[in-house]
């Protein structure tokens, strides 16, 4: 779920979402690591507003995780776990 601190995603957002990056090696390594892509807010859980649907602007195309299939989860800047999603970092 989203911070009480911070305000609620709305449709139209731009959020960034963590890529997954490609499976894990037998020696440890990833050929792509998990990376943040630009990603935009198309929906939102109304009973979790953590939860909501990306379309993520990949370099290479368009990748689109609806509510229908699980959406994107809330997760912590820092964390970067593939498959959530956070503000951008300000810089």
């Amino acid at each position: 779920m989203a911070p009480s601190a911070e305000p609620r995603p709305s449709v139209g957002r731009t959020v960034h979402y963590v890529s997954h990056g490609t499976p894990v090696r037998s020696d440890g390594s990833q050929q792509f690591p998990p990376a943040c892509r630009a990603a935009v807010v198309t929906e939102v859980d109304a009973d979790d507003p953590g939860r909501v649907g990306l379309a993520v602007l990949n370099p290479t195309g368009q990748f689109f995780h609806p509510l229908q299939t699980g959406g994107s989860v809330y997760g912590d800047a820092e964390a970067r776990l593939g498959g959530s999603w956070h503000r951008p970092e300000r810089v």
